[in-house]
């Protein structure tokens, strides 16, 4: 157990201290590239020979960034800007940003206006991914980007390196499902704010080496026994569950998350690219494949299913809906969703997380009720 414990507060601390591993990166002389939410094609930025560093956000107080956003833009898009307005992402070689959702779409002009030494990369995908038109379309975005980042890199990008880096990133996909199925398989070995830490570790990490470590870790998990665990055990799901606050809530509870639907933990790594001949068509189709997120179309609701298969299938008594504040996607699918999980007979709460909120009573009241009630 000291040794998983020592891989965990490893992890544990890169999830916590971002700014330390960008000071590393860029003291080894390496390009850094910032990745914003979702599903940046970090594939690219790897096969260019520099680092796709994840820009996720801190939990903080926005105040220069208030002078481009309204009070009601997420403060994962509030503190990102304002990070960036601070200089703490100086010396980043440039900014990946998205197009996926109306604030995205407004970081972008945001950024170049209040960021100008570090150029911004639009990300532009089509929402329609599942037609021939829309991977087209999201091939020939990618090649774009690829041109952008051989400019940076002042090296070219080829096919086969882009290749490369697609095994690369498949096989930390693989490494990840492994985690995954030993934490599910037993549930209250780690705590959530430490199941938590490997996924949100992965945004800072060179990728061989967090493929490595998460490897190390499940290995050391699947040498602890299965046990009966008699907490209460949820399935998370939402576009981010790392809030420090909510997740000491859970900890202090005893809950066990036995799977999740969150944007930035399970859905990146549940689906590989797929290999074709052109990698960048494979790219593509992965964001056609990917299910179960609020920002991308899905007008059947596809993740309401999806969450009471996983909530049936991983044995949990119920259902955590993190709602990032102020997030228009996650607030128009939950109503369905909540609709569904009911006439599933899958017990359910919604909470509400947001960077700049220091106090979380309100959270902690109905997180204990809810768990109290499943028992």
């Amino acid at each position: 157990m000291d040794n998983l414990r020592e891989k965990l507060a490893a992890l544990q601390a890169i999830a916590g201290n971002p700014a330390a591993q960008l000071e590393k990166f860029l003291s080894e002389g390496r390009k850094v590239v910032g990745c914003m939410p979702y599903f940046c094609p970090e594939e690219l930025v790897y096969a260019s020979g520099m680092v796709p560093f994840g820009l996720t956000g801190e939990e903080m107080q926005a105040s220069e960034a208030k002078r481009y956003w309204p009070a009601f833009i997420c403060s994962v898009m509030q503190t990102v800007l304002e990070l960036g307005l601070r200089g703490r992402y100086d010396g980043l070689a440039a900014v990946m940003i998205p197009t996926l959702c109306d604030a995205l779409k407004g970081m972008d002009g945001n950024w170049r206006r209040g960021v100008k030494k570090i150029p911004a990369i639009p990300v532009v995908q089509a929402q329609n991914r599942k037609t021939e038109a829309g991977l087209e379309f999201t091939a020939s975005q990618y090649r774009k980007i690829r041109s952008r980042l051989a400019e940076l890199a002042g090296r070219e990008v080829t096919d086969a390196a882009v290749a490369g880096a697609v095994s690369v990133y498949n096989d930390r996909r693989a490494a990840m499902r492994g985690f995954m199925a030993a934490s599910a398989a037993r549930p209250g070995l780690l705590k959530p704010s430490q199941r938590s830490a490997v996924f949100k570790s992965a945004f800072f990490m060179d990728v061989n080496e967090h493929a490595a470590a998460v490897r190390e870790l499940t290995a050391l998990m699947e040498e602890q026994p299965a046990a009966e665990y008699r907490g209460p055990k949820l399935v998370t799901s939402g576009i981010m569950a790392d809030n420090s606050g909510l997740l000491g809530i859970l900890d202090d509870c005893g809950v066990a998350v036995v799977d999740d639907e969150v944007t930035n933990e399970s859905l990146r790594y549940r689906t590989d690219i797929p290999v074709t001949e052109d990698p960048f068509k494979g790219m593509a189709l992965l964001l056609g494949e990917i299910e179960g997120c609020s920002v991308l179309y899905d007008p059947g609701k596809n993740r309401g299913r999806m969450l009471i298969d996983l909530a049936k299938k991983s044995g949990a008594d119920g259902v955590l809906l993190v709602q990032t504040k102020f997030c228009d996607p996650e607030e128009y699918d939950y109503v369905p969703l909540r609709r569904m999980l009911e006439e599933a007979g899958i017990r359910n709460l919604m909470v509400e997380i947001d960077l700049q909120t220091t106090e979380n009573e309100q959270t902690r009241t109905a997180v204990e009720a809810f768990c109290e009630s499943l028992r």
